[in-house]
């Protein structure tokens, strides 16, 4: 597989490079400013889409796993893999922005409510997840292992998702809060194509990071094959 002929790779990286300026543009100027905190309720629009996208890749690994322990073929784990670490620098993402946007408006960049602990811990879980793979010598153990992982690692996703709909807490649900969440059409506006944005953005990273394992698997077996050549 060449960038070349990769046409739907090439199709998400530009409409990425189209969709991300517009977003940031609606964000500062189309939606409007929000009474109560400011400017700084602006990054919801960025910190909502990448929480969203981190959960959405965790749900990908999530299926790829199942689907590697059914039929172990290798692409499956690539998939998982991929989606993992690119699932990974959305959550910090969301976490970042959610810190800078907590700073002004709770007082603290962080504290210890449901949500925000349930995310850390998350982050703490996939963090793991990389890292053990990194480290593991015997790579189909190393598949089979990482599928179970995954899998589990899953419960971390609905549980951050019901945290502030199952326990009290501080963290605004903008979601599903009904006429709480106090958004004027602008802003959901710009809130979904923020989402959208951030999807596609994804998807063209997740298509880019799974051609590099592949690149690499060929580089390895050609290695491999030059070494048995060598040998004999």
């Amino acid at each position: 597989m060449t960038l070349s002929r990769d046409r739907l790779g090439l199709a998400l990286i530009i409409a990425s490079a189209v969709l991300l300026p517009l977003a940031v543009l609606m964000a500062f100027y189309y939606a409007p400013r929000e009474l109560t905190m400011g400017d700084v309720q602006r990054i919801f629009y960025f910190h909502v889409p990448a929480a969203w996208v981190g959960f959405f890749a965790f749900f990908v690994t999530f299926v790829a796993s199942i689907a590697y322990l059914v039929r172990g073929e290798r692409r499956w784990d690539i998939v998982a893999l991929s989606s993992a670490e690119v699932g990974l620098t959305f959550i910090t993402a969301a976490v970042v922005t959610g810190s800078l946007w907590a700073r002004p408006v709770w007082g603290t960049y962080w504290t210890w409510e449901p949500r925000l602990t349930i995310s850390a811990v998350q982050l703490l879980v996939y963090i793991a997840y990389v890292m053990l793979r990194a480290a593991a010598e015997n790579p189909a153990q190393s598949a089979r292992f990482s599928a179970v992982y995954g899998i589990v690692a899953f419960v971390t996703v609905p549980l951050s998702w019901f945290a502030i709909r199952w326990w009290r807490t501080i963290h605004p649900d903008i979601i599903t809060g009904g006429d709480s969440a106090g958004l004027e059409p602008r802003m959901v506006q710009t809130l979904m194509f923020s989402l959208l944005t951030f999807t596609v953005f994804y998807f063209a990273i997740l298509r880019q990071r799974v051609r590099l394992e592949v690149t690499r698997d060929r580089v390895l077996q050609l290695r491999e094959t030059i070494d048995s050549l060598s040998r004999g």
